[in-house]
This record gives C-alpha cells, structure tokens and sequence, in this order.
C-alpha cells in the first residue's frame, strides 16, 4: 500500500536505523506470540504517532497471520479516516496473502486531538459528532463480518447496539458464533451484562484487564467510560 512506503519516505539515516531496532523488537514480541499461541494486540494511539505504528503493525501482519492470526491492528472510529482506512488494510491483506486482525473501538483522545488541530491549523480527524462515530464504527463490524476468511474482528466495545449488530449479522450469515475469526471484549468491571450474554450466546469473549501506577490506570479507565456513553 501507498501510504506504508510513503510513511517510511525521507527519513534520516539515524530514523531509519531506529526503525530497524523498533521493527526488530517488534519482530521478538510477535515470534514469542507465535511461538505461545497468543495474540499481539497493537494499541491505538494520536494521529500525529499513528502512522508509523500502522506500517509496523501490517509489516507484522504479513510476516506472523499466515493460515492463523497472531497480530491485531487497532482501529479508532471516532475518526472520519479509519473506515476507509480499515478497507484499505482489507485490500492489502488480500494482495499481500494475510490475515488482517482488526480489533474495532470507539476512541480515546477526542479532546487532546481537536484542541492540537486548533492551535495548529489543521482540519480535525475527528468525527463531528457521536452519531457519526457509531455509524462507522458499526459500518466497520459489518465489513469485517462480511470479510470474515480474510479479517479476524475483535469487537472491543460497551455498546449494546454494536454488539448486537455483530451477532445478528452472523446469524444473518449462517455463520457460528464461536468463529474462530470473531471475538468480543468488554474491560473488567465494565458491561458485565454485555460480556455474559455474549458468552451465554456462545460467544468467543474476554474481559481486559489493564494494570499499572494508579496515575496511569485511573486515567485510562476514564477515557474508556467516556468513550462508551
């Protein structure tokens, strides 16, 4: 893709050897994932670091989900770009003969991404509104459903509707709800109603559970639950 070659495009010769290292410890973590049987779920972070973070991500995705999925991209929906963003990774996966792990949220940085764009002149990536976020976000559901030999989809969400939207299609599609390809996360202590009766349903579902300083968690859990209202 375009925009994976194009990120990596004049960098310095001291960049690029420190991509080299980043590449190459990533390269660790994910053999070690492999090697386990466990996934690598790469976080989501502001526009202004995104990019690189997604050339990493899909360079590992080439290498490590071939006939199985170990790593999974994050894709933010509160912004306008990530829709077709995700059907661009869509569109790599298949030229490039992987699988795309696409773990769909909402978005955390709302505040601090709009205020940067104000003070410096660019257009916001955020949506305009919530209404437009809930309808990429549950647009994206659809597309991984719809793609779902090519794409493994975690919905990581405390939205009911969003959710729902998932099972229903799959039952729409003939589809079991314990496909390997799909999978549901709630954070622990969070939508414990949601989390059981996806489960009750037969659904594949874990509870995230982040730990750390307390400076660090309690604003993380914060944003979260702002995240979902």
């Amino acid at each position: 893709m375009k925009r994976y070659t194009r990120a990596l495009a004049g960098l310095t010769e001291a960049e690029r050897e420190e991509w080299q290292r980043v590449s190459q410890r990533m390269q660790q973590i994910c053999r070690a994932g492999a090697d386990k049987n466990v996934g690598v779920l790469v976080d989501a972070e502001e526009t202004w670091i995104q990019d690189p973070v997604d050339v990493l991500t899909i360079l590992m995705m080439e290498q490590f989900n071939r006939g199985r999925v170990v790593v999974y991209n994050t894709i933010q929906l509160y912004r306008w770009d990530r829709l077709a963003f995700l059907k661009d990774s869509h569109e790599a996966a298949e030229q490039r003969d992987f699988i795309l792990g696409a773990k769909l949220v909402r978005g955390a940085y709302m505040e601090k991404e709009r205020r940067r764009a104000e003070e410096m002149g660019y257009a916001s990536p955020i949506q305009a509104d919530k209404e437009a976020t809930d309808r990429d976000y549950n647009l994206g559901v659809e597309f991984c459903v719809a793609n779902l030999e090519r794409i493994a989809l975690i919905v990581a969400s405390h939205n009911e509707e969003s959710n729902l939207l998932a099972v229903e299609l799959m039952r729409h599609r003939g589809l079991s709800l314990s496909h390997p390809h799909l999978h549901f996360s709630q954070l622990y202590g969070m939508s414990d109603n949601i989390t059981f009766n996806l489960a009750k349903a037969g659904c594949a579902v874990s509870k995230y559970l982040p730990f750390g300083p307390i400076r660090d968690v309690i604003p993380y859990l914060m944003r979260r639950a702002q995240e979902n209202e």
